[in-house]
């Protein structure tokens, strides 16, 4: 690598907002783990993704209940949809998960129902 591109590197790094930092981590998280960027994941195909869970709502219908949670790894983000729950444990906002599931489309965004899932520690439990 050349001095100018380490320069334009640190200049970059030094100028990233806390999102582009928070973004570049999660990718990096996923790449070592293994496991497919959310951005790459096709259509109709059985993927592993890992990432952290943004956001998690409870969906009270006529029909079934389902828990929806919004996960984000940096590169993109998906829905995981559980039917038929009302609470899972640990699926919570700022959790580490990694999921196996199949990618479907739904009003345009990528959803993995019933996913299988596995937890990661929670950051201040492993300190």
């Amino acid at each position: 690598m050349s001095i100018t591109a380490k320069i334009g590197s640190m200049v970059s790094a030094a100028l990233a907002s806390q999102d582009e930092v928070a973004a570049r981590e999660e990718r990096t998280s996923a790449a070592q783990l293994g496991t497919t960027a959310v951005g790459d994941c096709p259509e109709r195909a059985a993927v592993r993704v890992s990432g952290v869970i943004r956001s998690v709502v409870l969906r009270p219908t006529d029909r079934v209940q389902a828990v929806e949670a919004e996960l984000y790894d940096g590169s993109g983000s998906l829905d995981l949809v559980w039917l038929g729950r009302h609470r899972i444990a640990g699926i919570e906002p700022g959790r580490r998960v990694v999921v196996d599931g199949f990618v479907c489309a739904r009003d345009g965004r990528r959803v993995i129902y019933n996913p299988r899932y596995e937890l990661f520690a929670r950051s201040e439990d492993a300190e």
